[in-house]
């Protein structure tokens, strides 16, 4: 009896929070938590806070017992208590009853069975999103990163439980990371022990999703459970994380990427590979967009060596990356960018020609890999010009220059590293440096051609224009549109062809800027003969012509001023003797071509003069030349297949355009006849093209002396020589003997230059400029004189006369300068 009362009595002095925890607890789990009694549990933990954690651990005893016994029941009725009071309460004790919770969570994550997995999850997601008023110096969510992650990679065997498993992991992650992103106290989550965790799990569900998306439902079957797909749930907890990263945690959160990339071999689809730059790009802040461009280009050297297929998958992304950058985003070493990529480029040359990573042939492999190689170059070029169109103009000239000097040109970068694949290599990386420039140069825009187009950049890029290569020249003319082009006229002249009216063309014409003019000025002469020696090449064919055309039309609508058209109707006409001359060794072909063009851009510059009777004649030759000559017109010329006469011995009469005409009835309109009257000769011949010398630093300084001596300027100052018979005889005598000795004079100043050492150098500049100023002394002297002056002049003490300061009293005048 005594025994009872005791066992009786002590159910009475239990503690009433644990009382108030067993009642809130039904005696049939299925009729869920005894809501008026947990109630009275809340108001007993929100009245005494300090029991707080002692309710917690008593709960979660409770709860610990119960998944052991498979009490599954009792299990959700001590979750959604717990879910109710850490709601509740937010007392200063409530971190450890924070304690006791994430322990049941652990208790529940731990258990085979999907529904408690689910069921912890859910409670750890409600618990992220409760923002604590007190900080937790000593917590840890190692274990959650780690579980979560796992359940994201789940294969259980029922599909709709595995998904369901899935996304409780995707939930529980993006929950660690609202939970502890933002909390300086807590591990920090952007370690890469972390990242290495949540990024792949958060990716594999994504590459899941992309399979399972081929078979599209039906619109009938797009229910809301549609939209909580793991695919969209994983791609807004991604984008949460990326837009929660802050300038210093952007390479911890890509690097993972690109390692799962690499590890799965996703590269070479291109598509999933896309598609994560792409989220990843819109998701993080505008002004951390160069730091993934500058890991990817990292990555891209670190793959060097891998397949074509690789890295052209890298290469695709970073089009992509560029596209959705803002403007200027590449960051602050724009260079490094495009050395990265021109980098690539040589060696994916090299590897074509070559056929292997190590320079060793191996013909096995080779065609394969060079249709890769190939593949990757053209993505490489396009990925340049998407970088090139995010930038500013003022860095576009800087890039412009940038691959210029990469261009490998003999004798003036001897320091390039060698292709090992031997002048073929050379060649294809000049054409592919030149496409990459086609790519930076179009839809360049500038206000102010001299500096956007410095003769650093143009005079290295004319030069080869005059190489034998007809690609080769035909991408400098092409890059040579896109410099001029600045009002979008390029695709009005697109197809040689004789236009009777050109306003149906709707050209933009602009008056000449001031700074347009000094660019023709300094540049003209060097545009005009390049065109003319383009005209000149036997490899031309209807491409370059059709783009000499479109250049000559350019300038006479973009940068044509009065000088300017004069000279371009003189070279228009020194085309016309081109094609006519017997000397050149030109096929029919191009000579007629030649003709061509010269009758379609006469037609169209008479047009922009508005100059009535200079158009009559024109017009006139076009009609002779439609009726008696047709093959030396555009339409019969630039066609598939031309109707040519075997040869053009009698082109001659009322089918040419005559100097003198035009000179004429130009002359009438204000125009320099003098100037029109002077056939246009090219400064440059033939034995100084750039393909016969060794070096074209040669080429370009001949190119200047030639220019400095036959310059307009200088030609006007030059006093006239005086003609005798004795001097055209020795010309006549002497000229063989002459152009031999210039010739051999000029080989022997380029070889001094190249190979004397430069003390050497120096000290013949030296005695020159000294030579030159004692000369100039001397014509002073003689030259300058003081006026005569009234005061008379005393002798010095050299028998030289120098000037008396007298006083304007003391002068004596004559009388006739008095009154």
């Amino acid at each position: 009896m005594f025994i009872f009362g005791v066992c009786g009595c002590c159910g009475a002095l239990r503690p009433r929070y644990k009382r108030l925890v067993d009642n809130i607890f039904p005696e049939d789990p299925e009729d869920g938590l005894v809501k008026a009694n947990m109630e009275k549990l809340t108001f007993y933990a929100l009245s005494a806070p300090e029991k707080l954690d002692r309710i917690g651990a008593y709960l979660s005893e409770r709860l610990s017992r119960d998944v052991a016994r498979h009490r599954y029941g009792y299990v959700c009725i001590a979750m959604e208590a717990l879910d109710q009071l850490l709601m509740a309460c937010h007392c200063q004790s409530i971190n450890l009853f924070v304690e006791s919770f994430l322990k049941m969570v652990r208790k529940l994550l731990e258990s085979d069975k999907p529904s408690l997995q689910i069921l912890g999850t859910n409670s750890f997601v409600k618990f992220a999103n409760i923002e604590e008023d007190t900080p937790s110096y000593h917590r840890s969510y190692d274990f959650f990163v780690s579980r979560f992650s796992e359940m994201c990679h789940s294969s259980y065997e029922d599909p709709d439980i595995r998904t369901k498993i899935r996304m409780a992991g995707i939930k529980g992650l993006q929950g660690v990371v609202r939970k502890t992103v933002n909390d300086e106290l807590q591990a920090n989550i952007w370690d890469p022990q972390h990242m290495d965790k949540i990024v792949p799990s958060l990716l594999f569900n994504l590459q899941c999703g992309e399979h399972s998306e081929s078979r599209s439902p039906s619109p009938l079957q797009a229910t809301e459970k549609e939209k909580e797909s793991p695919v969209e749930l994983t791609e807004r907890c991604f984008r949460e994380l990326l837009g929660r990263a802050a300038y210093g945690n952007i390479k911890n959160a890509v690097t993972p990427v690109l390692m799962h990339l690499d590890n799965h071999s996703l590269w070479e689809g291109k598509t999933f590979a896309v598609c994560c730059f792409k989220i990843i790009m819109y998701s993080i802040q505008s002004q951390h967009s160069h730091l993934v461009i500058q890991q990817l280009l990292g990555h891209l050297d670190a793959n060097s060596k891998n397949s074509a297929k690789v890295r052209a998958g890298i290469v695709e992304v970073l089009l992509e990356a560029a596209a959705i950058a803002a403007s200027g985003s590449v960051g602050p070493t724009v260079l490094e960018v495009f050395n990265t990529l021109l980098r690539q480029l040589r060696l994916s040359v090299d590897y074509e020609l070559t056929g292997s990573y190590d320079g060793s042939t191996n013909i096995g492999t080779k065609i394969i890999k060079a249709h890769e190689e190939r593949q990757l170059q053209e993505a490489v070029i396009r990925t340049i010009g998407s970088f090139a169109n995010t930038l500013p103009t003022y860095q576009r000239s800087e890039v412009m220059l940038f691959i210029m000097g990469k261009i490998p040109v003999p004798g003036i970068h001897p320091t390039l590293p060698s292709t090992g694949s031997g002048p073929e290599g050379t060649r294809m990386i000049q054409i592919m440096l030149l496409k990459s420039l086609v790519q930076v140069t179009a839809g360049f825009q500038t206000t102010n051609m001299l500096t956007a187009l410095p003769s650093s950049f143009l005079e290295p890029l004319l030069s080869f224009s005059l190489t034998e290569d007809p690609e080769v020249r035909l991408l400098v003319l092409q890059i040579l549109l896109s410099l001029i082009d600045r009002h979008d006229n390029r695709p009005k002249f697109t197809n040689i062809s004789i236009i009777s009216d050109i306003s149906v063309l709707k050209l933009k014409v602009d008056k000449c800027s001031r700074q347009d003019n000094l660019f023709m000025k300094k540049h003209g002469q060097q545009l005009y003969r390049h065109i003319y020696m383009g005209c000149k090449e036997p490899s031309s064919g209807r491409q370059h012509y059709e783009t000499l055309f479109a250049l000559l039309g350019l300038l006479s609508v973009e940068l044509a001023n009065e000088e300017v058209v004069v000279d371009l109707i003189r070279l228009a006409l020194a085309l016309q003797d081109l094609a006519l001359s017997t000397d050149e060794a030109l096929p029919v072909y191009n000579r007629c071509a030649v003709h061509a063009l010269a009758a379609a851009y006469l037609n169209l510059i008479c047009q922009l003069t508005t100059v009535p009777a200079f158009c009559q004649h024109i017009h006139e030759v076009i009609e002779v030349r439609q009726k008696e000559s047709p093959y030396l017109l555009p339409e019969d010329v630039f066609i598939d297949n031309p109707k040519l006469p075997s040869s053009l011995e009698k082109v001659e009469g009322g089918v040419l355009f005559l100097q003198s005409k035009i000179t004429e009835v130009l002359g009438g309109s204000g125009y320099n006849t003098e100037r029109l009257a002077t056939p246009y000769v090219p400064q440059y011949t033939d034995e100084d093209r750039l393909s016969k010398r060794k070096s074209i630093g040669e080429t370009i300084s001949l190119q200047v002396e030639v220019e400095s001596r036959n310059s307009p300027e200088k030609e006007e100052r030059t006093p006239a020589e005086e003609i005798t018979f004795e001097t055209l005889k020795n010309a006549i005598v002497d000229s063989v003997g002459m152009e031999e000795q210039e010739r051999e004079r000029r080989r022997q100043v380029v070889v001094k230059f190249q190979k004397a050492p430069f003390e050497e150098i120096a000290a013949h500049c030296g005695a020159r400029a000294t030579l030159l100023q004692s000369k100039l002394n001397q014509i002073f002297e003689i030259t300058i004189r003081p006026p005569p002056s009234p005061s008379g002049t005393v002798s010095s003490g050299y028998g030289q006369s120098q000037s008396r300061s007298v006083p304007i009293y003391e002068m004596k005048f004559p009388d006739l300068c008095v009154y």
